[in-house]
């Protein structure tokens, strides 16, 4: 394994002299709604033991992710409706994701707390760092990286394959040496994972619907809705989640 972790490391010096590629990434975003349920500080053990039999069905609810992304650009959002372990399934809310890297460009497209908000600003790149940890990710070797999302209070734990040269990735994350094929959000909670990479021409695809209907908000602002929904949820006993993107 030594000698694998390496290897690895020397070929992250060599990255710039990488073929650009571009494709799409189909990914398993997977929620555990008994660990989310598990964390608000206002429940008792016996009231997260009942929430957890309530729920049972709901832990383990999937949704199918598509990453089209270049070395400059990326597009991320459903492929598909949801469908929970009961069998049950929806129309998905709003949720769709535009990154320009050469221009340092952000538009997220995202609907909570009923109202779609289209969030417009430059790119914020979290404080990624890089540990000495690998694993295979579809096919794919990959090197891990932490950063924390301050706002929500999670741990982000994200797997890179640095063999796919572009600084895309799944959901709000993006800003590593390689392809973010995996993301843990908070221990556990949710799970990113990517199931299908295929290298392909996909420049045309990356591209934002002509007309955004939404209000147009800054990524502070849309930080700032996020921290004052949680905080008056929290005091008023109720899960903050519900309504918004974990």
């Amino acid at each position: 394994m030594k000698w694998m972790l390496a290897v690895f490391l020397v070929s992250l010096t060599l990255s710039g002299y990488a073929q650009s590629p571009e494709g799409v990434v189909t990914y398993e975003k997977t929620y555990y709604w008994t660990k989310i349920n598990g964390r608000l500080t206002y429940l008792s053990q016996e009231e997260k033991d009942r929430m957890a039999r309530t729920y049972k069905n709901w832990d383990g609810q999937k949704s199918k992710m598509e990453l089209f992304f270049s070395d400059t650009k990326s597009l991320y959002t459903y492929s598909e409706e949801i469908e929970n372990t009961g069998g049950t399934s929806w129309q998905q809310s709003e949720f769709l994701i535009f990154r320009d890297f050469e221009k340092e460009k952000r538009t997220d497209v995202i609907e909570m707390l009923g109202k779609v908000h289209i969030v417009e600003d430059s790119i914020s790149i979290p404080k990624w760092k890089i540990l000495n940890e690998i694993k295979e990710v579809s096919g794919y070797l990959c090197m891990k990286a932490e950063t924390q999302d301050t706002v929500k209070n999670q741990v982000i734990t994200a797997w890179f394959a640095q063999d796919i040269p572009s600084q895309a990735g799944p959901d709000l994350y993006s800003g590593l040496p390689g392809l973010i094929l995996e993301l843990d959000i908070n221990n556990g909670d949710v799970i990113i994972t990517a199931t299908k990479v295929d290298l392909k021409p996909v420049s045309d695809k990356i591209a934002l619907p002509k007309k955004l209907k939404g209000k147009k908000i800054t990524f502070s602002q849309y930080n700032k809705l996020l921290d004052d929904h949680i905080k008056s949820n929290m005091k008023a006993f109720r899960n903050p989640y519900w309504s918004i993107p974990y």
